[in-house]
């Protein structure tokens, strides 16, 4: 498949396609008889897959690292797994705090359903501040 139709396919920039091919993230496509890359539809799960590792905030710097060792096959497989294992670690670390804040955004919001209720528990029952006319100057103010 030529880029613009990987482009379409994987949602992906041609700008950004061309981008990974030269950093090492893609392998370098196949060209045709008139020197157009054509891509194998197999590139599309690479492209998922690396997307994934992107969404859940693997540094560039390690994507490229899991990418070389992937090119070298298999007798990399144990530090690919090593690396998808640390990665995983941040990745639960991140969800957990995420969940957290979750948490918080929630209390919050089921206070605001509340709110009729606590208008007349609490917010009604404050007496209004008193406003000083305008143009009267504080004690100590100059």
């Amino acid at each position: 498949m030529k880029i613009g139709e990987l482009a379409k396919r994987s949602g992906l920039s041609a700008h950004t396609i061309r981008y990974y091919e030269r950093i090492g993230l893609l392998p370098h496509a196949d060209r045709d008889q008139s020197g157009q890359r054509d891509y194998d539809a197999s590139i599309l799960i690479w492209i998922e897959f690396l997307d994934r590792l992107k969404t859940t905030g693997m540094p560039i710097r390690e994507m490229l690292r899991y990418a070389a060792l992937r090119e070298r096959g298999v007798d990399t497989e144990a530090e690919r797994s090593a690396l998808l294992e640390q990665h995983r670690e941040r990745v639960r670390t991140h969800v957990a705090e995420l969940q957290a804040c979750l948490l918080v955004l929630d209390t919050k919001i089921a206070g605001y359903a509340g709110k009729e209720q606590r208008m007349k528990d609490y917010d009604a029952s404050i007496p209004q501040r008193r406003r000083k006319p305008a143009g009267t100057r504080q004690a100590g103010a100059r």
